[in-house]
C-alpha cells in the first residue's frame, strides 16, 4: 500500500505541475486562460506592483530554498526521501497557481509590434523558447526533474540510482538551456506591457541569481562541473564554438 501511495503522490504532483505548465503558456501569451498577465487592470499601479513583486518573490524563495542540499537534508527528516522531489514539484506548482490567481495586471504599453511579419517572428521566438525548455528537460532526465523517477523506484521497492553528470547535445552549447528557454519566453512578445516588463525583469533577475546557487551545488556534487563551466557558456552560445562544432561534425562526416 505504501508503494502505491508513493506512485500515486508522484503522479498527482506531476499532474499539478503539468496543469500549471499549460496555464503558464496561456498566462504569459494572453490567450485561453480566464486571467492572464495582461488582463484588465483593477488595482492602482503601486498596489499592483507591490503584489506582483511579492508573488514573484514567494515563488523565487520557494523554488530556490527547497532546491538547496542543506534544506533537502533537513526536509527528508519530515517527508520520505522518495517523495522529496515530488513535494518540491507540487509546492512549486502551487506557488505558480498562487501567482496566476493573485496577479494584478498593470496596463501601459512599452512596445507594440503592429507589422504582421514582426508579430509572427515574436510569436515564433516565444514558441522556440517553449520548445527549448521542454527539450532541455528531456535531454537530461525529465522524469527525475519532476519526481516520477523517484516515485517509480519507490513503487518498485528500490533506491533510484544516482544520476551521472552528462552533457547531452544542447548542454554542450549552453550550461542552462532551461533558463535560456524561459528567458526567450519572457521577452519574446509582440506587445510588451508594464506588467509583462515587470514580470520579465524580476524573473530574469531571479534566474541570474539562481544560477549562482545552482552552479555552486553542481560543482560540489560533480567535480567535473568546474571544467565544464570553463568550456561552455552559461546562457549565451558562443558563435565561434558553434561554428567550430559544425566544422568538426562536417569533417568527421567527410572522413567517413
Amino acid at each position: 500500500m505504501k508503494r502505491i501511495a508513493f506512485l500515486a503522490y508522484g503522479l498527482f504532483s506531476y499532474a499539478v505541475f503539468f496543469a500549471s505548465f499549460l496555464y503558464a503558456i496561456g498566462f504569459i501569451g494572453n490567450f485561453i486562460v480566464p486571467k492572464s498577465i495582461d488582463s484588465v487592470p483593477e488595482a492602482p499601479l503601486g498596489t499592483a506592483l507591490f503584489i506582483n513583486a511579492l508573488l514573484l518573490g514567494i515563488f523565487a524563495v520557494q523554488h530556490s530554498v527547497m532546491a538547496r542540499p542543506a534544506f533537502k537534508r533537513w526536509w527528508t527528516r519530515v517527508v520520505p526521501a522518495a517523495a522529496e522531489r515530488s513535494t518540491y514539484v507540487l509546492f512549486s506548482s502551487l506557488a505558480m497557481f498562487l501567482l496566476f490567481a493573485l496577479w494584478e495586471p498593470m496596463g501601459g504599453v512599452i512596445w507594440s509590434i503592429s507589422n504582421p511579419t514582426g508579430q509572427a517572428i515574436a510569436w515564433g521566438l516565444c514558441g522556440l523558447g517553449w520548445t527549448i525548455l521542454l527539450y532541455a528537460t528531456f535531454a537530461i532526465n525529465h522524469f527525475d526533474l519532476f519526481g516520477l523517477r523517484q516515485s517509480w523506484a519507490a513503487f518498485r521497492g528500490r533506491e533510484p540510482e544516482p544520476l551521472k553528470f552528462v552533457q547531452p547535445a544542447i548542454y554542450r552549447v549552453v550550461r542552462h538551456p532551461i533558463y535560456v528557454g524561459w528567458l526567450i519566453i519572457f521577452w519574446a512578445t509582440p506587445v510588451m506591457t508594464v506588467a509583462h516588463l515587470v514580470f520579465a525583469l524580476l524573473t530574469t533577475g531571479y534566474i541570474l541569481v539562481a544560477i549562482q546557487f545552482e552552479e555552486r551545488d553542481l560543482t560540489n556534487a560533480h567535480p567535473e562541473y568546474r571544467d565544464y563551466k570553463k568550456r561552455v557558456p552559461a546562457l549565451i552560445p558562443s558563435i565561434r564554438r558553434l561554428f567550430r562544432r559544425a566544422s568538426e561534425s562536417t569533417l568527421a562526416e567527410a572522413r567517413q
